[in-house]
């Protein structure tokens, strides 16, 4: 309640949305339906967008902001999100959402599935509805591939076409995470003569051996895309890059921060280039076991944002 009686407008709540990075990808056959079968490993990072929700009582789901105009309505995840958990659990209340993006489009960052993760599980808390997390999953599974990993929020090894999640232990770890600035559609990509599709499959052993399981998409978008061979070139200076996901992004290991920001250091300027850190687990997961908030202000952020 306000002063005078009067009832208080609905706070908004802020929650992380992490970026990812597959530390390798294969492809290992085609499916049945046509996909193909993929192996990874998906690294949560401790940097990443921020979804802010507001509940509505008239049932609209709204989406607000400076640059609604870069993501039509029709693709937007985060609107498609909510309106699907809607749907399917016959809520009556609405969401505003809007957008705080830090995570660049077209990196293979995963930042509009992770933007969908968290409108999924945060509308989930915030509407009260409690409908676990199995079966947020599927439902992220609808809006795309990558979206189950941010739902279950663990570094996880993936097959399939990345809906099969053994969560994984992965050590500390800090990246140089650097993005080239170009969009390559992924179906173009699958569509390459040189692509390789039927790679032997690996193991967790490989993984944890250090076996270089690559990217298969490397040498692909490195012949198309001169600004991802420039990336390349420029961060071979300082180590190993490798690419994440079908996306333009790519990214250099180390084992300790004071590392990755050396090397951040001897980068060519301009350069479109961070220093992340790799989380244990989604700060996600830590914004919702605080949730609800009480006797305080209905804000709940994540960490690294």
């Amino acid at each position: 309640m306000g002063r005078g009686g009067a009832v208080s407008a609905p706070a908004w709540s802020a929650w992380p949305a992490p970026a990812k990075l597959n530390l390798f990808l294969r492809i290992t056959g085609r499916r049945a339906d046509g996909y193909h079968s993929l192996q990874t490993v998906f690294r949560i990072l401790d940097w990443g967008d921020t979804i802010h929700l507001r509940p509505r009582s008239d049932g609209r789901i709204v989406r607000h902001g400076d640059d609604l105009a870069a993501v039509p309505e029709a693709v937007d995840l985060t609107l498609r999100a909510a309106s699907l958990l809607r749907t399917e659990f016959n809520v009556a209340q609405g969401a505003d959402i809007r957008v705080e993006k830090r995570v660049p489009a077209g990196g293979g960052f995963g930042g509009g599935s992770s933007d969908a993760a968290t409108v999924l599980r945060a509308l989930d808390a915030v509407w009260g509805l409690e409908a676990g997390v199995e079966a947020l999953a599927v439902l992220g599974a609808g809006l795309g591939a990558d979206v189950p990993v941010f739902v279950r929020g663990h570094n996880a090894w993936a097959e399939g076409v990345g809906e099969r999640l053994e969560p994984v232990e992965l050590p500390p770890a800090w990246y140089v995470v650097a993005d080239p600035g170009v969009h390559v559609a992924t179906a173009a990509l699958f569509q390459a003569p040189e692509l390789t599709r039927d790679a032997a499959p690996a193991t967790i052993a490989d993984f944890a051996s250090g076996a270089p399981l690559g990217n298969v998409f490397e040498p692909v978008l490195r012949r198309l895309e001169p600004a991802v061979e420039a990336a390349f070139q420029a961060l071979s200076r300082v180590g190993t890059p490798r690419l994440t996901g079908t996306g333009s992004g790519c990214f250099v290991e180390f084992a300790t921060r004071g590392l990755a920001e050396a090397a951040l250091a001897g980068l060519p300027h301009g350069l479109r280039a961070r220093v992340v850190a790799g989380a244990p687990r989604s700060p996600l997961l830590d914004a919702l076991a605080a949730w609800p908030p009480q006797g305080r202000r209905q804000e709940v952020q994540g960490t690294g944002f």
